[in-house]
């Protein structure tokens, strides 16, 4: 590994001087700054994390609070994470993951050890406990959805109301008049996770505006789950012609729970699905999608938090407009 006496050696200089050019602590001449920054880059020299930290009372780190409950797709959150550490490499900053369910308790170890700059919080709820100690902390920070009140604090998401709103009005353009709605688990529901409550309000809201009778399930993770959910929406509602589903992780479950009882998509129900690009082609049937922009959000919620530490200090909240591919699952329903 290259350290400072390596590039001093090289550059003919004092390490200290090398320190000063790397803080810019000390006012150096152009000759010398040249000849250690030259060095530098010829050595691939890339200063310590604590050093620079020390130097600059900057860690150049970045602080993902996502806790990975067992109600979420962790591989869709995944792909979130890998977005954001790519903008922060990009930004000349390292991701710190911080994955265990705290609340409160960890934002306030993260703000007291000083070990990320700035915060980037996921699985935001509505009435998110969190809010009141991401006010009172001394960095910036991001929120990966959007609580109720986000009272002075910037956000980012998909835009999940008028998500919810153009699933049905696909399906009613199409000429569906019975839908139903398979949502996430219902502990996401409990928790009043914002994406989730805010998805069903555009959904309800766009079957009453184009007077289509719908109802809407939560459902866990599983083949079991997916074959009870729809018994209990064709019991309620016999004459269901599409569905939207807004749990990616029982998307295979569900298809092979319609596929094991004889229902043909969209011949006899036409599916929507709220998930990732990806995964609209990894079924027998190509998914009619609105689709989750993970790369996008992760993207955007690391140039809004360096923004911040640039002294950009502006609060905005950013809702990413839905878009809707239509594949193979969606047709008019039959007579």
């Amino acid at each position: 590994m290259v350290t400072i006496n390596d590039v001093a050696n090289a550059a003919g200089v004092a390490p200290s001087t090398v320190s000063y050019v790397i803080s810019g602590k000390r006012s150096i001449s152009p000759k010398t700054r040249r000849l250690v920054e030259e060095s530098i880059r010829k050595l691939g020299y890339h200063p310590h994390a604590g050093a620079r930290a020390l130097a600059s009372s900057k860690t150049n780190v970045l602080a993902l609070v996502v806790p990975l409950r067992t109600d979420l797709n962790v591989a869709v959150v995944m792909q979130f994470v890998a977005s954001a550490v790519t903008a922060a490499r990009a930004h000349d900053h390292d991701l710190l993951l911080l994955t265990k369910d705290e609340g409160p308790a960890a934002l306030q170890r993260v703000a007291s050890s000083a070990i990320a700059d700035a915060l980037i919080v996921m699985d935001v709820e509505a009435a998110d406990p969190r809010v009141p100690m991401l006010l009172a902390l001394d960095r910036p920070v991001v929120l990966i959805g959007v609580p109720d009140h986000p009272a002075g604090l910037s956000s980012i998401d998909l835009d999940f109301t008028a998500a919810g709103s153009a699933c049905v009005a696909h399906l009613a353009r199409l000429g569906h008049r019975r839908i139903a709605l398979i949502g996430p688990s219902p502990a996401v529901y409990r928790r009043g996770t914002s994406y989730a409550t805010r998805f069903l309000d555009g959904f309800d809201d766009a079957a009453r505006r184009a007077g289509v009778r719908a109802i809407s399930r939560s459902c866990n993770h599983s083949y079991e789950a997916a074959s009870h959910t729809l018994d209990d929406l064709f019991a309620e509602e016999p004459g269901i012609t599409g569905l939207v589903v807004h749990n990616e992780a029982v998307l295979p479950a569900l298809l092979s729970v319609l596929r094991n009882r004889g229902l043909t998509v969209p011949g006899d129900l036409s599916v929507v699905a709220v998930c990732p690009e990806a995964m609209a082609d990894q079924h027998v049937v190509a998914l009619t999608t609105v689709a989750i922009p993970a790369e996008e959000v992760g993207k955007q919620a690391v140039e809004m938090v360096v923004q911040r530490l640039n002294g950009h200090n502006t609060p905005e909240v950013r809702l990413l407009s839905p878009r809707l591919t239509e594949r193979e699952s969606t047709a008019a329903p039959h007579a």
